[in-house]
């Protein structure tokens, strides 16, 4: 998927990879695409539930190994 901006927060864990992610989507204009790499095992509900109450989309996901790829499009 196409994206706008990077954001690995491998090795990082919960909260920092959202709140990093927080920060990064505030550079970015509405409808662009973040996209997270993270390893945290809570990211997979932490990150979701961080888009719905933003007003994010989580466009999709992917799996590299250990590791999640998120792409967050700004709301």
């Amino acid at each position: 998927m196409d994206h706008d901006a990077d954001l690995d927060a491998v090795g990082l864990l919960c909260p920092l990879p959202v709140l990093k992610a927080r920060k990064r989507l505030q550079a970015l204009t509405s409808g662009q695409v973040l996209r997270m790499r993270a390893d945290d095992p809570a990211a997979v509900i932490d990150v979701p539930h961080f888009c719905a109450e933003a007003g994010h989309a989580l466009a999709a996901t992917a799996e590299d190994g250990p590791v999640q790829i998120y792409f967050i499009r700004k709301g």
